[in-house]
């Protein structure tokens, strides 16, 4: 349900510095692998490629291979396929940069289905310059600033996406200004299409901001706000607030934590008050050995009305969405670029959220996912 956009204020990893959808050729990613050190580039212009393909198996399920509609990342079951499949070329001379990115696979079917056929499978395009020392003004399309998971697998810490980052934005199109602080805080301002779509589906713009703030070098804190109207032309505004805020902190060296919580906000039919909705999710990753290592997850997702995760104009008579989980990930790093994961997740909702063709009251979901990904 990434079908929407964005937001800014603090966030941290195993090491980080900016924003979030990128592979880990980008120096900005803000969840790092513990991958083997990046050699510097011989030059402005590089290159990077990545596939996930994957298998995962729903327990008790009913409704043929698709997963739950409210899961966009690993959405497909019983079934042998790539989640995505992405090759790009980046430039960046330390005054001018840009990326083209192309990508494909059941992430992008399922998240990308409402764009243009011609857009749909520009992963990222955007062209960018300094305007002065220690910023960037890019236009384009590029990853979202929201959200502690981005769309590239790998540099998740674990293989399927909490609800949380499912149903807030992956990528977003506009115009995005960063501003180097210092060497541990950077601000980030946008003016954007929408919430998470790259065609405009209004008159109306979207703002978003990010703060990203590292005191040191075991913890970083990351906020990310999003305003804007997200109906359709010929219906009646109803104005959206969303907020992303996540902490991450290295406890030792083989054990890392985050903490992330969002919530947002938008006007209901008639502007009589406001649908809201929130999450909040708990990460533990610890490192087994030099190339295992597990993580622990536990989640909750709750929307008034199913406001934004059903629907971004509830009805009345809409029921609440609340959802509650966990998952337990383990991966295998045979090399620096590969990774082999296996993940076990359950949850648990309110009477028919995980409604199957044989049993509409169902309370409960689990599966099994495991996937191989090799970055280049």
């Amino acid at each position: 349900m990434k079908k929407l956009l964005l937001a800014g204020l603090l966030a941290f990893p195993t090491g980080a510095a900016l924003a979030q959808t990128t592979p880990t050729t980008d120096p900005a990613l803000a969840v790092p692998p513990a991958a083997a050190p990046v050699t510097p580039a011989a030059g402005p212009l590089t290159y990077y490629g990545f596939v996930d393909a994957y298998y995962g198996y729903d327990f008790g399920h009913a409704n043929g291979n698709d997963r739950q509609y409210f899961l966009y990342s690993h959405g497909r079951q019983n079934e042998f396929t790539v989640n995505q499949a992405l090759v790009g070329v980046r430039y960046d001379d330390g005054h001018v940069r840009g990326a083209v990115g192309l990508h494909a696979g059941t992430y992008v079917s399922a998240n990308y289905a409402a764009e243009d056929p011609v857009l749909r499978h520009v992963y990222e395009a955007y062209a960018g310059f300094r305007p002065f020392a220690k910023a960037w003004l890019d236009l384009g399309i590029f990853g979202s600033h929201i959200g502690f998971e981005s769309a590239i697998s790998k540099d998740n810490w674990t293989l399927t996406r909490s609800v949380m980052a499912e149903n807030s934005p992956y990528y977003e199109s506009g115009a995005r200004f960063t501003y180097e602080v210092g060497p541990k805080l950077t601000l980030t301002g946008l003016v954007l299409n929408g919430w998470q779509n790259i065609r405009e589906t209004n008159q109306a713009k979207a703002l978003g901001t990010q703060l990203q703030w590292k005191p040191t070098d075991k913890l970083l804190l990351n906020s990310s706000t999003f305003y804007g109207n997200e109906q359709p032309q010929d219906s009646l505004v109803r104005r959206r607030y969303y907020h992303d805020f996540y902490i991450t902190y290295a406890a030792t060296e083989r054990l890392n934590v985050a903490l992330v919580f969002d919530v947002g906000k938008q006007q209901s039919a008639g502007h009589h008050g406001y649908d809201t909705w929130h999450s909040a999710s708990a990460f533990a990753k610890y490192k087994l050995a030099d190339k295992l290592s597990a993580t622990l997850r536990g989640e909750y997702y709750y929307a008034e009305r199913g406001v934004i995760i059903r629907s971004i104009m509830p009805r009345a008579l809409d029921t609440d969405f609340r959802v509650a989980g966990g998952s337990l990930n383990l991966d295998y790093a045979p090399a620096s670029n590969v990774v082999f994961r296996v993940e076990g997740r359950y949850l648990n909702g309110l009477r028919g959220v995980f409604a199957r063709s044989d049993n509409a009251d169902n309370r409960s979901y689990g599966n099994v996912t495991t996937s191989i990904a090799l970055s280049f």
